[in-house]
């Protein structure tokens, strides 16, 4: 049965590294062999706060999210992940220390997941590997910069902007407070921007 839900699942991640650099038959077998699927069930989580993130996901299908729960019980939300897209919390994942951390699926998710020492092994027996999840990390790191400086610098208006500009594939699929969530306003505000950005002009 699980032979099957891979065979099932893998052509995606498949297709997705030879979008970058073109596989080998070895090179497919290695991924077929060290990825993982797992169904995770609408708000199940995948990693808890205070948990070690053992898992690099790759959703097949479905949304996970990243986020943080504040002492004052408000919810921060770092990134939303879909389609073809990859999640981890990476200084849990390669530091093998407790997450600050949370994530959970928004929708029943279907992702292919590597542990820490399979995803070493990939890169030992495939270089092309270590380029790619190189490149993973370092767009993960300019992501969550991006998205520093827009808190610090941007309007919620901009904000708003730039989600809708990141996230336009996603913006039907997530409730207001989500989007909320994550823009660092309150659901009210939120739903004031949009009702100004759609308001004929004069």
């Amino acid at each position: 049965m699980k032979e099957d839900l891979l065979q099932a699942s893998i052509e995606p991640l498949l297709d997705y590294f030879n979008g970058l650099i073109p596989l080998n038959d070895k090179e497919k077998q290695l991924v077929i062999e060290s990825f993982q699927p797992r169904l995770y069930r609408s708000k199940q989580y995948v990693l808890q706060e205070g948990d070690i993130c053992t898992k690099f996901n790759f959703v097949v299908r479905g949304c996970l999210r990243l986020y943080k729960i504040d002492e004052k019980g408000n919810t921060h939300i770092l990134q939303f992940t879909a389609e073809n897209k990859w999640l981890t919390d990476l200084g849990s994942f390669y530091g093998k220390k407790e997450s600050k951390l949370n994530i959970d699926a928004l929708e029943d998710t279907m992702v292919l997941q590597i542990n820490y020492d399979k995803l070493i092994a990939l890169y030992q027996h495939a270089p092309k590997f270590d380029r790619i999840f190189r490149v993973l990390i370092e767009n993960s790191f300019i992501l969550l910069q991006e998205r520093l400086l827009q808190n610090i610098s941007s309007t919620a208006e901009e904000r708003y902007l730039s989600f809708m500009d990141m996230y336009s594939h996603l913006s039907n699929r997530l409730s207001q407070t989500q989007i909320a969530a994550f823009l660092g306003i309150t659901p009210e505000f939120l739903s004031r921007i949009r009702n100004n950005r759609n308001k004929p002009l004069a």
